[in-house]
């Protein structure tokens, strides 16, 4: 059990970006020829890939914390103190963690309303608070993400290691 949760938060948002960008490549592949070969199109398959490219988003927004790959100014870093790039690296951690809970707050906020009102997506009919979930959804990721940041960064401020950097751009 403790491998497969270790498995798990290793890998989750990408296994789940996997699966949610082949399902979006899919059915709009099968949409692109059913309306140009067959001349026929589904009212549900441009509906499904949309919320399923918004979930890919905002789970690819909490790997983005993950692995450190962010936009950020590392010229500035790299010209730093190795100590104290750890403290930046915490501290901004912390602001966006910050963010992503006053974020959390008012998207749940937005999901009660759409429950409460028994909002419904055009053409599943299903209630919009499922779709709108995948903000609250991301935000939880990213806070869980920037919280293992903040320890490893403090593990090793404390054992005098350089502060885990994250991937470069394009990196495996």
């Amino acid at each position: 059990m403790k491998r497969f949760l270790h498995a798990l938060d290793e890998n989750a948002e990408r296994w789940f970006m996997l699966v949610a960008y082949t399902f979006v490549c899919f059915v709009i592949v099968q949409e692109v020829l059913r309306r140009f070969v067959l001349n026929y199109s589904s009212a549900w398959a441009e509906e499904t890939a949309r919320y399923a490219f918004i979930y890919l988003g905002w789970v690819g927004a909490a790997y983005a914390v993950k692995e450190r790959a962010h936009v950020r100014f590392d010229l500035v870093l790299h010209a730093i103190a190795e100590r104290l790039r750890g403290w930046i690296y915490i501290a901004g951690e912390c602001c966006t963690m910050l963010f992503a809970l006053i974020a959390l707050w008012y998207s749940m906020h937005s999901i009660d309303q759409l429950i409460h009102f028994d909002a419904a997506t055009p053409v599943l009919r299903i209630n919009k608070a499922w779709v709108e979930a995948a903000v609250p959804v991301g935000f939880t990721l990213v806070i869980w993400r920037s919280l293992q940041a903040i320890r490893r960064d403090w593990s090793d401020l404390q054992a005098g290691r350089t502060a885990w950097v994250g991937k470069a751009m394009f990196e495996e």
